[in-house]
């Protein structure tokens, strides 16, 4: 599909309402074909993430950061459970950024999120991210104005260090409309298996849709860089955001060429002592 480059924002000035929320880019079936596509896509992530966990304990091992942000219901769960789903959890770190705890209020904005870092190896999810601290602190005035200015200048150079210890940033901006949204979280109400889901604080935050809109239009163009890219996903049809993220991954990974780790054992050998050892045989 190559994604990477039709999904990735242009860098410089940013206006959502440009992009649709329904559009299917780099793909022209629809949801049958869709989902089928992102099944047949499983053995590919699952090899090419399982080689990235097998090089974790090697010099100069990668790892692959996942950024999936949004608004409420635009599907960050979603796409954990039916992208990020596909690969072994042994290899992925999933880390889910809710308000802050007092501990962390008390250091830089940052400091939370360091500690998240995935391993060399891994796979890390941040489902939500340090783009809170620059989003709903700038839409609901947690921090002063120009706090808000320096937080955009650190995330450039936090991104600009991992991407220099070996890390591949997937910055991911689900983008659904306010239409859709209010479908989701009446389809929320409507089934009481879904209730625990539902957040009141959601209608809240809706009516600042337009405060939002514009933080993240902001947030994307002062940190959006050629080392750590963003790419705006279509989330209104959710079988098309799950593929969408998944061909990103794949892309992502497929670009390290990562290739099986040689063996640091003598292979020759350990097959002879296999061989000679009488251990469970009949004689």
């Amino acid at each position: 599909m190559g994604l990477l480059e039709d999904l990735r924002i242009p860098l410089g000035p940013v206006d959502l309402s440009s992009y649709s929320t329904r559009a299917k880019r780099g793909f022209d079936g629809g949801k049958k074909r869709g989902e089928k596509a992102l099944f047949e896509l499983g053995p590919q992530l699952m090899e090419l993430q399982t080689k990235l966990y097998a090089q974790r304990d090697r010099v100069g091992a990668r790892r692959l950061l996942l950024v999936l942000q949004g608004m409420d219901t635009s599907g960050k769960g979603g796409v954990l459970k039916h992208t990020v789903g596909l690969v072994d959890p042994v290899g992925v770190r999933i880390t889910s950024f809710k308000a802050p705890t007092p501990e962390e209020r008390a250091h830089d904005f940052l400091w939370r999120i360091e500690k998240a870092v995935p391993a060399p190896g891994y796979l890390g999810v941040f489902d939500r991210s340090h783009y809170e601290d620059v989003l709903i602190g700038r839409v609901r005035k947690l921090a002063e104005p120009k706090e808000i200015e320096r937080r955009y200048g650190a995330i450039n150079d936090f991104e600009q260090r991992l991407v220099d210890e070996g890390t591949v940033i997937v910055k991911c901006l689900l983008h659904i409309s306010p239409e859709e949204q209010k479908k989701r979280l009446l389809a929320r109400l409507d089934d009481p298996s879904k209730h625990w889901k539902y957040n009141p604080g959601d209608v809240d935050e809706r009516q600042l849709w337009s405060e939002y809109a514009k933080a993240y239009e902001i947030a994307v163009e002062r940190t959006n860089t050629d080392i750590a890219p963003w790419y705006l996903v279509p989330s209104d049809r959710k079988w098309y955001r799950n593929l969408a993220i998944g061909e990103l991954l794949r892309e992502a990974l497929d670009g390290l060429g990562l290739g099986w780790p040689e063996a640091d054992f003598d292979v020759a050998a350990e097959r002879a002592r296999l061989a000679a050892d009488a251990i469970g045989s009949d004689a």
